[in-house]
């Protein structure tokens, strides 16, 4: 329902966009930084990177927009909750733009070297991140509850995931020592997207509490 406080409204659907342009971003880091792992183009991994200081700009500029709001209109029930929401969701993407340029950087390192077979597992664990990734910010977006839900309900997956390539990982560096230091890059980024469905998942929280006025943070999957 619109404010009749024009004003008011404006600064609202300006807060929220401000908030889908950041995770746009964040999502554009890490889905295309693992597109260049898969075809090796060191320079879209390099060309991402100034994209954190964007992230971190917006940032900034979306907790002053949030906090002048709550000063001057001292807003009340679902609109107090959307920017409480926003609040901590903006530390979330921050921290998953972070991570984009993590990824970007050991990218860079494993395109200079022969890819090891058990990439493919860390590939695929990043399609299951990316979605995840994606669906919170659509929940969020669409003000979708049961969309944020499923999320929640998808991180357990990716932590199986990340537990798999990582004793894989461990066999691997065993098995060869001179894939040490590959399998250890790749270990780090499968970390990576595990931090990154962390925080979808919490972005995916927020999205309850705004919608249902429900905290659902630590309660069992």
């Amino acid at each position: 329902m619109l404010h009749t406080d024009s004003l008011y409204e404006n600064e609202l659907r300006k807060l929220r966009e401000s908030v889908l342009l950041m995770g746009a971003k964040c999502q554009e880091v890490v889905t295309r930084a693992l597109g260049a792992l898969e075809s090796r183009e060191v320079e879209v991994a390099r060309s991402l990177i100034p994209l954190d200081a964007q992230i971190d700009q917006l940032e900034v500029r979306i907790d002053d927009l949030a906090l002048m709001i709550l000063a001057r209109r001292q807003p009340v029930a679902k609109d107090l909750r959307f920017i409480a929401s926003v609040l901590k969701m903006v530390t979330d993407l921050e921290r998953i733009g972070d991570l984009g340029v993590n990824i970007c950087e050991r990218v860079v390192e494993l395109c200079g070297e022969p890819t090891l077979s058990e990439q493919t597992a860390v590939t695929s664990l990043g399609v299951e991140v990316t979605r995840m990734l994606q669906d919170a910010l659509s929940a969020f977006a669409n003000g979708d509850a049961a969309l944020a839900r499923d999320v929640l309900a998808r991180d357990a997956s990716v932590d199986r995931s990340f537990a798999q390539i990582f004793h894989a990982m461990v066999g691997c560096m065993m098995q060869n020592p001179g894939n040490i230091e590959r399998a250890t890059r790749l270990q780090s980024l499968a970390r990576y997207l595990e931090r990154i469905a962390d925080h979808a998942t919490n972005v995916a929280e927020m999205v309850v509490f705004m919608v249902k006025g429900q905290d659902v943070r630590h309660a069992p999957r």
